[in-house]
């Protein structure tokens, strides 16, 4: 079987995972956490960040020290991998959804500048409020789905304008770059997931960034039991355990000293995939901007026929899976309001698949994929 995403450990993990054990330090103590943080912030060219142990806790830690309330909205587009919903809910807040955008699958900014312009009111402190649900309006978390970026500029703008905070959900988005700035670096917040099949991985963990450096320290606080003495047991307020332990932030430290590496490779495979795949039946890609460089997370084409490419894929042992389902088709989001004019979201999720693109994929099985899927197309004629 070709996999679809799976970690590459080609570089100094168990050197630093043996230096853990060898001295013990294998728990949320030990040097690797701090390097694991000073690596990726120095690769983003910010000041610091929080290793955090997985994904969805940085969600939750973000939207909690971006003053997140229970009651309140947060709008998010309508198609990603739950967990930005989940971290929302946690909080006893809603997901505000957005559809998505036909081309580059991110949410989609007209519907969104609609939204604030024409279905909200803002009362005399400047807050904002859902004309049809009357709820308060806190944020806007923004996923960067498959490693691509929508305009950030206009985002940013409409944010400043409606002084909404912005939360950067970057797990599948470590490297891409929007103009200058690094994915996960130009809101309020970023987080990343380093998740077993995201560009690096640690098995589990996530890091969270922020722009103001008391805001992330205190996040750190929170995220790790807030605990205000290292030996008394005092903590000053309800914590959390999100702590990423050291011999994970060893695989991590590895991984990231890797990163630019995966990043090219997965850039490499994906114009592989679309220099042999275009005018291959009714296959469509995901569309990237010129400002946006990508890092092509997981490489994704869209088909009429993508049940039946998926199913045929699978029995010709190449793993194939379908497109995140549209948040609001869960059974717990149902309700939430969406906004949208043609419900992008379900068109996208019925005919998107992704195809193998791990970054240690080799040429051989890159070919192999491809002459599959152009025998498939050849066969449904």
């Amino acid at each position: 079987m070709i996999p679809l995403s799976v970690p590459n450990l080609s570089g100094k993990e168990w050197e630093y995972v043996k230096e853990c054990l060898e001295t013990g330090w294998i728990s949320s103590a030990g040097a690797f956490v701090e390097k694991f943080e000073k690596n990726v912030a120095q690769y983003l060219g910010i000041e610091n960040a929080v290793a955090i142990m997985n994904g969805t806790s940085a969600l939750h830690m973000a939207l909690m020290s971006a003053g997140l309330k229970r009651g309140e909205l947060v709008i998010m587009p309508n198609v990603t991998f739950v967990a930005p919903a989940n971290a929302i809910s946690y909080i006893g807040a809603e997901p505000l959804l957005i559809d998505i955008h036909g081309g580059n699958w991110q949410m989609d900014l007209d519907l969104l500048e609609e939204l604030l312009r024409e279905d909200c009111i803002i009362s005399a402190d400047g807050s904002i409020y859902h004309r049809f649900s009357n709820k308060k309006i806190s944020s806007i978390l923004i996923v960067h789905v498959q490693g691509n970026i929508c305009n950030m500029d206009r985002l940013i703008s409409l944010s400043e304008e409606f002084n909404l905070s912005v939360i950067e959900d970057a797990a599948e988005a470590m490297g891409s770059k929007y103009k200058d700035f690094y994915a996960g670096t130009m809101g309020l917040f970023g987080c990343y997931s380093f998740n077993g099949n995201k560009i690096i991985s640690t098995g589990g963990g996530g890091m969270i960034v922020c722009k103001d450096k008391d805001l992330l320290e205190q996040t750190r606080h929170v995220a790790n039991t807030a605990k205000t003495d290292p030996i008394a047991y005092h903590h000053d307020q309800i914590g959390y355990n999100y702590r990423l332990v050291n011999v994970l932030a060893a695989i991590g430290l590895a991984q990231a000293e890797s990163l630019e590496k995966f990043v090219e490779k997965k850039i490499e495979i994906a114009n592989f995939y679309r220099d042999k795949l275009k005018n291959i039946g009714d296959i469509k890609f995901q569309e990237i901007s010129k400002d946006v460089k990508s890092n092509e997370w997981l490489f994704t084409i869209s088909t009429k026929y993508q049940k039946e490419l998926i199913q045929y894929l699978n029995e010709n042992q190449i793993m194939s899976r379908p497109f995140w389902m549209p948040i609001n088709m869960l059974p717990m989001y149902k309700e939430c309001c969406y906004k949208n004019n043609e419900n992008i979201s379900k068109k996208v999720h019925s005919s998107c698949l992704t195809i193998p693109c791990s970054t240690g994929i080799n040429n051989k099985e890159l070919e192999i994929v491809v002459e599959t899927i152009c025998n498939f197309f050849e066969f449904t004629g």
